[in-house]
């Protein structure tokens, strides 16, 4: 907590011009991965302006450690969604144990703390930044919307991925029993949660028209800079690949130490700190460092 306190602090002091300490050049990202500059705290008023339309995106953001990309992704996104006029809540969901990083169990715990205030929900990675204003964040009323598509994806194309950016309604999101919880340390549970959407006999829609390609987005995270858990153990091996037919909303486990409400650069969010429950009889693989 106190470092996350300390890194907002950099940030409006960063952002207004007013940091006089100096940075030290090993402490900061590579220069072909350096973020946007900060918009201004004009451009990032109150979002909720009900002539905006009747649904609420809640914004649900994962995360872990990956402070230099939350205090660029917040005001950025704040920005880009009231540009759109979407109104909107950020849910930061600070995974605070001392198991593996759990994606999608922190998405889980958005989904529910989210409040009855949003009926929609985006499942976004904190280092993907939309830079086309084309992008569709609306309400995905038809069926679930994969804002980051594999063919405008910089990394991910191959045709079943749904990760980065996905939009779907609370009642889909409920329909599919949530994400699997078995999946600590990084990557697959997208993948899982494919074959949720396919059972629950949702259809997929993605983007049309957007003539960017992959550089639709910008992708801040560097692996050489801030590595990847992607330890496997011979169990965890075995069961990435199969579905989960009854984890999901029904059998999380979790606890919301506080909640915080924050603005960064003038940019409201919702810090979530939550610690995630383990039965290590299913799923030993939790507490591999």
């Amino acid at each position: 907590m106190v470092l996350l306190l300390v890194s907002l602090l950099w940030l409006q002091l960063s952002c207004s011009g007013d940091l006089s300490a100096p940075v030290h050049e090993d402490k900061r990202p590579p220069q072909h991965m350096q973020p946007p500059p900060c918009p201004a705290d004009s451009q990032a008023s109150a979002a909720d302006d009900p002539s905006w339309g009747p649904h609420k995106l809640a914004l649900i953001i994962p995360f872990r450690e990956r402070f230099e990309e939350l205090l660029v992704f917040v005001p950025f996104m704040h920005t880009f969604l009231n540009k759109k006029k979407i109104r909107h809540k950020i849910f930061i969901v600070n995974q605070m144990d001392h198991y593996r990083f759990n994606r999608a169990s922190l998405i889980n715990v958005g989904y529910l703390e989210s409040g009855n205030d949003t009926d929609y929900l985006a499942m976004h990675d904190v280092d993907l930044l939309p830079l086309n204003e084309a992008l569709d964040y609306g309400f995905p009323e038809d069926g679930p919307f994969h804002v980051a598509s594999p063919e405008l994806h910089p990394l991910y194309h191959y045709k079943t991925y749904v990760g980065g950016i996905l939009l779907l309604t609370k009642k889909h999101y409920k329909m599919c029993n949530g994400m699997s919880n078995r999946f600590w340390g990084w990557g697959r549970e997208d993948d899982e949660f494919y074959r949720r959407l396919r059972k629950a006999e949702l259809q997929l829609f993605r983007p049309s028209g957007i003539t960017t390609g992959y550089k639709t987005f910008l992708h801040i995270h560097d692996s050489a800079w801030r590595k990847r858990d992607q330890k496997r153990v011979s169990a965890q091996k075995q069961e990435q690949f199969k579905v989960d037919p009854e984890g999901g909303l029904s059998n999380l486990r979790y606890s919301v130490e506080s909640r915080q409400e924050l603005s960064i650069s003038g940019a409201p969010c919702t810090v979530i700190n939550t610690k995630l429950e383990c039965d290590q009889d299913k799923t030993p693989w939790c507490l591999l460092s």
